[in-house]
C-alpha cells in the first residue's frame, strides 16, 4: 500500500518524520512530492497511489483519473474546496478533510487581524481597541466558536449565526444566537467569517451585506475569497469611507483596493491561517491516521463525498 504526500507548500519536517512513522507502522510504503513545479508532475506522482495526502494542492478530476489505485485522498485542512468531491465519487474514491486540526491557529490570525486594524496597521496614528465592541460570527464551527471564545476573553460581545445550529448550540459555544444575516451585519462592530466556498456561498458577501454594518465597522475573512463580492466590497468601501476590510486571502483586485482606501485595506501575502509549526503538525498527523484507519478498519468519519 502506498500514501503519497504530494505538498506544494511542503509540510514541516517535524510532521513528514510523523506521517511517515504512522504511515510505516500500520505496513505501508511513504512517498514524498514537495515543492513540485507544475500540475503535470502531480499527475504524474499519484499514477501507483493507494492514499493521497494534500495540503492546498488541486486534486483535480485528471488528477484523479490518473491515479486507478487511489481509495482515499485526505485534505490536511478543514476547507476542501481544491478536492473535486463529484470526480472522486466516479472514480470511487473517498476524500476526506481534517477539521478543527488548523482550527486555532486560525482563530488566532483572526483576532491578530482585528487587533492589528483596529490599531491602524500599527502605524502611529491613534487606534481604538476592541474591548467592549461586538464581534459577529458567521458560520460558528470549530474556528467560529474558538474565534468566539477569545473575543469574548478580550472583553468582545459576541454573536453568532449558523444555519446548521441551534440557538441553544450557539449559547452553549458562548455566542448570542442572531436570526438573519442582515441582523448580524448590522449590529456587528467587527464581522469575522468562517463559511466554506460552496455554490451556495460563493460571492455572497458584497455592497448589500457590507454597508449594513455600523459606522467604523472591519470585516475580517480568514475563510475564502472567493465568498467575496470584489465589486461590491470596494463600492461599499469607496462609498463607506468609515469601513475596513482585512483578509488571509487576497482579493484579486486587491492592488485597486489599497491604491484608493489605504489603511483600510489589508490583506496577507499569502494564506497564513493555518502556517503555525503546530497546524502543521496537527493536520499532517491527523491526515496519515485517517488513512490508516480507513484502511484497517473502514473508517470514514470525516468523508466528504457520502
Amino acid at each position: 500500500m502506498k500514501v503519497l504526500v504530494a505538498t506544494q507548500k511542503p509540510f514541516a519536517a517535524a510532521a513528514v518524520a510523523g506521517i511517515r512513522q504512522i504511515v510505516e507502522e500500520a505496513g505501508y510504503e511513504l512517498a514524498l512530492l514537495e515543492k513540485y513545479a507544475d500540475q503535470a508532475d502531480l499527475v504524474a506522482a499519484v499514477a501507483d497511489a493507494d492514499a493521497l495526502i494534500v495540503r492546498s494542492d488541486k486534486v483535480t478530476a485528471e488528477v484523479v483519473a490518473a491515479a486507478p489505485k487511489l481509495k482515499i485522498v485526505v485534505r490536511a485542512g478543514a476547507g476542501f474546496d481544491n478536492l473535486d468531491l463529484p470526480a472522486c465519487t466516479a472514480h470511487g474514491v473517498v476524500a476526506m478533510n481534517t477539521p478543527g486540526q488548523n482550527a486555532n491557529a486560525v482563530a488566532e490570525l483572526a483576532v491578530a487581524l482585528m487587533i492589528y486594524m483596529a490599531r491602524t496597521q500599527f502605524t502611529p496614528a491613534t487606534g481604538s481597541e476592541i474591548q467592549g465592541k461586538t464581534l459577529g460570527i458567521q458560520a460558528f464551527g470549530n474556528v467560529g466558536r474558538l474565534v468566539g471564545a477569545k473575543a469574548a476573553a478580550l472583553g468582545m460581545k459576541v454573536k453568532a449565526l449558523d444555519p446548521f445550529l441551534t440557538p441553544e448550540q450557539i449559547r452553549a459555544g458562548g455566542a448570542e444566537p442572531v436570526e438573519t444575516l442582515d441582523e448580524l451585519y448590522a449590529g456587528s462592530d467587527y464581522l469575522s467569517l468562517h463559511i466554506p466556498a460552496t455554490p451556495q456561498t460563493i460571492g455572497s458577501i458584497g455592497y448589500e451585506l457590507i454597508t449594513k454594518m455600523p459606522k467604523g465597522a472591519t470585516l475580517v475573512n480568514t475563510a475564502r475569497k472567493e465568498v467575496i463580492d470584489e465589486a461590491g466590497l470596494e463600492k461599499a468601501l469607496a462609498e463607506r469611507p468609515d469601513l475596513k476590510y482585512v483578509a488571509d486571502v487576497a482579493p484579486d483586485n486587491l492592488a485597486a483596493l489599497q491604491e484608493q482606501f489605504g489603511l483600510r485595506v489589508f490583506a496577507t501575502p499569502k494564506k497564513m491561517g493555518a502556517q503555525t509549526a503546530e497546524a502543521n503538525i496537527n493536520a499532517g498527523l491527523a491526515a496519515a491516521r485517517q488513512i490508516v484507519s480507513f484502511f484497517k478498519d473502514g473508517c470514514t468519519k470525516f468523508q466528504l463525498n457520502k
